[in-house]
């Protein structure tokens, strides 16, 4: 199943899945609020609902699911990962992820490493077909109000990736303001990074965990309930922090917030 710009089904559209999302989780999440709960005619769920097929699929076949990041330097390894991606996500439709950071890796750094190759083509193709999942709602379905609900305050975290690789600054915004119940807030330097950045946290782990401390600290200061991003890997890490110091704040990717309330 897949969505058209004129809001009605049409073949060819398919969404990657990260390294960073829970299949356990978002099968239950999706199951449970958008299969029961699906309004026929709502593009918006429609493509939600595209999500949950997508998910079932790659539940039984988890070898769909290659990193395709060139964080840690693996270039063997990247090599196959990238010509499998382009393999699996070859033709003319879109290709929607639920993360900032493989989109953009992707539609920015592909190309450069298929230069001169006979793929340059085919991987400038598919950067130009492939979607940040709240970007294709608003950019390409034209969709802002898909009847979520979710009663709260929340304050939004820009992605890196969302922010300086794709530019996606208002759209979530814009996603999250129709969300009934849901009070959204600004928190201090909302555009600096996390202290994720991949193997960063893992190399320079004291610098990586006193960014994401600050960034809790002026998520918590906005008295917030929620701090939502397009990106499973900033949350991940944040989240880690907040367990860890018991903080009273959940992370939520921008998927859960529109999936809630059905």
């Amino acid at each position: 199943s897949s969505i058209g710009t004129s809001g009605t089904l049409a073949p060819g559209t398919r969404v990657f899945l990260t390294c960073f999302i829970s299949l356990a989780h978002m099968l239950a999440l999706y199951g449970e609020k958008i299969v029961i709960n699906l309004k026929p005619g709502n593009a918006g769920l429609l493509f939600l609902y595209s999500i949950l097929l997508a998910l079932l699929l790659l539940a039984r076949l988890p070898h769909y699911l290659p990193c395709i990041h060139n964080n840690g330097g693996a270039a063997e390894h990247l090599q196959r990962q990238k010509n499998k991606f382009l393999a699996d996500f070859s033709g003319t439709g879109y290709i929607v992820s639920p993360s900032a950071s493989c989109t953009g890796f992707v539609k920015n750094y592909y190309p450069r490493l298929f230069d001169n190759s006979s793929l340059h083509n085919e991987v400038k193709d598919t950067g130009k077909r492939m979607f940040e999942f709240s970007a294709f709602l608003t950019e390409i379905l034209k969709v802002e109000n898909v009847g979520a609900e979710l009663h709260g305050k929340a304050t939004y975290h820009d992605s890196c990736a969302a922010l300086r690789e794709l530019h996606i600054k208002s759209g979530p915004r814009r996603l999250l303001s129709y969300v009934r119940g849901l009070e959204l807030v600004e928190m201090n330097d909302v555009e600096t990074c996390c202290g994720f950045g991949g193997t960063f946290a893992v190399k320079f782990e004291t610098i990586s965990a006193a960014m994401g401390d600050q960034k809790l600290v002026n998520a918590t200061n906005t008295g917030a309930n929620y701090i939502i991003s397009t990106d499973m890997s900033c949350l991940m890490h944040l989240d880690g922090i907040i367990k860890q110091k018991g903080l009273a704040i959940q992370t939520m990717h921008i998927a859960d917030v529109l999936a809630s309330g059905w």
